[in-house]
């Protein structure tokens, strides 16, 4: 199959790799990174990890288990792949996955290419790029009716992110249903395990304090290889246009604790925002 940018469907990229393609493995391995008994509230967004599940998977599941997920939801995550524009989104077709189609809320997307210049309707970004691809199969597992927005994320500032999740949060008003927004981000990465659980609470305190402008600041002064720093900017700026109340870190490890090199670790933290 040729892929051209005006594609409107979006094979599985990762699937195999960082999870598994397997739909009856997959659901195995998602029990148990996830708790059904949790009490599951309302948010208006969260931040996810994206590594391998058998790194992240149980952060990403902590934080998926404890809030009810809408039938629409905001996926917004960072480009590692360099294909693309500043800012693409997909805003027709459906995902594959493992766990069968995803449709693409095609109303909710116009509306947000329709407010905001910045986005550039686009596929090639998120043919390779797994941010976005790694969050399905807990969304998938807990809401059977999900579309999604797509949303790929260069370094763009704070500027443009502060717009972006403005734009996001009036589009939703617009939109007038609920809608979940997921930033998708790794917290800090291949530094020791001690440097990484350091300089992440730094960050991860601005988070809780719904505090963006201070959670840029901090990441670039303290140079925290927060990879998706804009999404978690453009969802931080979007709940608080919609009055966020507060935070919480549902659970924060490194892989270090996982396969036990304390010396090179990625940090992962699971957040909502409610």
């Amino acid at each position: 199959m040729i892929w051209k940018k005006d594609y409107s469907v979006r094979n599985p990229a990762v699937a195999g790799r960082f999870y598994s393609a397997d739909p009856i493995r997959l659901v195995e391995d998602i029990k148990a990174y996830t708790n059904n008994s949790s009490t599951k509230e309302s948010a208006l967004g969260i931040i996810s990890p994206h590594a391998g599940f058998m790194y992240s998977g149980e952060v990403a599941g902590s934080v998926y288990s404890s809030i009810k997920i809408p039938e629409t939801v905001i996926l917004v995550g960072p480009n590692h792949t360099g294909e693309g524009p500043s800012a693409s989104i997909m805003t027709k077709g459906y995902w594959k996955s493992p766990f069968g189609s995803i449709k693409i809320d095609e109303k909710l997307a116009q509306i947000l290419t329709d407010r905001e210049p910045i986005f550039k309707k686009d596929a090639q970004a998120h043919i390779k790029e797994h941010s976005l691809e790694t969050q399905l199969p807990f969304l998938q597992f807990f809401q059977k009716n999900l579309k999604i927005v797509p949303i790929c994320l260069k370094r763009i500032g704070l500027d443009q992110s502060t717009q972006i999740g403005q734009t996001i949060a009036d589009s939703i008003k617009e939109y007038n249903k609920e809608v979940l927004i997921v930033a998708s981000s790794d917290m800090s990465h291949f530094e020791s395990h001690d440097s990484t659980v350091k300089k992440d609470r730094l960050a991860i305190d601005h988070i809780l304090a719904l505090d963006p402008k201070g959670l840029y600041a901090t990441v670039q002064e303290k140079r925290i290889t927060m990879c998706g720093i804009n999404p978690a900017i453009c969802m931080l700026t979007a709940c608080a246009k919609m009055e966020s109340k507060k935070a919480d870190l549902i659970q924060y490890k490194t892989s270090g604790e996982v396969n036990g090199d304390m010396e090179r670790v990625v940090g992962y933290a699971g957040i909502t925002v409610r």
